[in-house]
């Protein structure tokens, strides 16, 4: 196809003999925690972030593999800060998960906030006919409720996810359960299509048809003539006319 201007962008897909079987979807629940539960799950936090926080100043900067970091610090994490087996695990494996990223960006790990943790299928159940989620914390395993939605139901429905992300934000907690479905059927395809985006032609494709953008560019022009004149009367009008305009 030779070379394309820089406002080209191809869509561009061969898909030969892989096929994929599965995808995963995030659902985000908000939780509904009883007092004590929420005390636990601050402590949680805290422990978790500073568990990462020691052992990425603990081990050098350059381990990044997780079976390296755990043989250096897993007995020392679960004795410091009171973290589980599977807990302990889990930030050994984000510190290091962190660490390649920022390799990748050509950056440094600097912290580790208390706003989240990871949780696989050992520490975690989602328990669909009571909607209550089971996770490990600090002191204890907890049952606590979710509050969910219909569209929440239907993906968690019959589902049997194994692992979930517990976030804070601000003063609420949620949980990000990460779902498994079979991905649908992938198209098979054997050409290459080049699109030029534009102004006057939406899109013009490399086989030579053409959307044209004159209506859209009509109503484009329409509606921004419209604000300018509603923001001038909007300037020099009345109360009343003020907000008339702002509401138009």
């Amino acid at each position: 196809m030779g070379t394309l201007p820089s406002e080209t962008f191809i869509i561009y897909e061969y898909i030969h003999c892989l096929k994929m079987t599965e995808q995963v979807l995030t659902v985000n629940c908000k939780m509904s925690p009883t007092d004590s539960q929420a005390e636990e799950i601050e402590d949680t936090l805290k422990a978790f972030a500073d568990a990462c926080n020691w052992i990425n100043q603990t081990v050098p900067p350059k381990i990044v593999n997780h079976v390296r970091i755990h043989g250096i610090v897993y007995h020392d994490v679960r004795a410091k800060f009171g973290l589980s087996a599977n807990l302990a695990v889990r930030a050994i494996n984000r510190v290091a998960g962190n660490r390649k990223t920022a390799i990748q960006n050509g950056s440094k790990v600097k912290s580790f906030k208390p706003a989240s943790i990871d949780y696989d299928a050992r520490i975690f159940a989602y328990r669909e006919a009571d909607e209550e989620v089971s996770v490990t914390l600090l002191r204890s395993r907890q049952r606590i409720k979710l509050v969910l939605g219909s569209h929440q139901r239907d993906l968690l429905g019959g589902s049997m996810p194994t692992s979930a992300t517990l976030c804070k934000k601000g003063f609420e907690y949620y949980i990000h359960i990460q779902v498994k479905s079979e991905a649908p059927e992938q198209i098979h395809v054997d050409t290459v299509l080049g699109v030029d985006l534009g102004i006057t032609d939406i899109a013009v494709t490399s086989e030579g048809q053409k959307f044209g953008g004159k209506t859209i560019k009509l109503i484009k022009n329409h509606y921004a003539s419209m604000r300018a004149i509603l923001q001038q009367k909007a300037v020099k009008g009345t109360r009343s006319s003020r907000r008339r305009c702002r509401e138009l």
